[in-house]
């Protein structure tokens, strides 16, 4: 369904420092850096057929963080969720909602772990019991 996701960042340099930390635990390599014709730095991360990209604002605005909205990125183990959430941690991401862990609800039995990444946007590691 999707082709791509891009947010923005008030800094490029510190967002390629928290999601290569961040994706690389899901096996995401470095971000093609890209200047767009505007001169603004784009950030794409390729993994598994998906594209995740960051982006300073072409309108020169400031980024801000979607109230309501999350991202959520699929792990391969309940300790790869455990890993994602103390990586954000300790690369300028803060915890949000419910300590990492397992959750039962009408989605099933999940473990997760929200953050936020530095300019602000609610991160999920989720993986489902199978």
């Amino acid at each position: 369904m999707f082709n791509h996701i891009m947010i923005g960042t008030n800094d490029i340099d510190r967002s390629q420092r928290f999601y290569d930390a961040v994706l690389g635990i899901l096996g995401g390599g470095a971000p093609v850096r890209n200047v767009a014709a505007s001169g603004h730095t784009r950030l794409f991360y390729r993994h598994a057929g998906n594209s995740f990209a960051v982006s300073e604002p072409i309108n020169d605005e400031v980024a801000t963080s979607s109230n309501g909205s999350t991202i959520g990125f699929k792990c391969d183990s309940p300790e790869q969720v455990q890993l994602f959430h103390a990586t954000a941690l300790a690369n300028g991401g803060q915890t949000c909602e419910e300590p990492p862990g397992l959750r039962e609800g009408a989605m099933g039995a999940l473990h997760l772990a929200y953050v936020r990444d530095p300019d602000g946007h609610k991160l999920c590691a989720l993986y489902r019991v199978k």
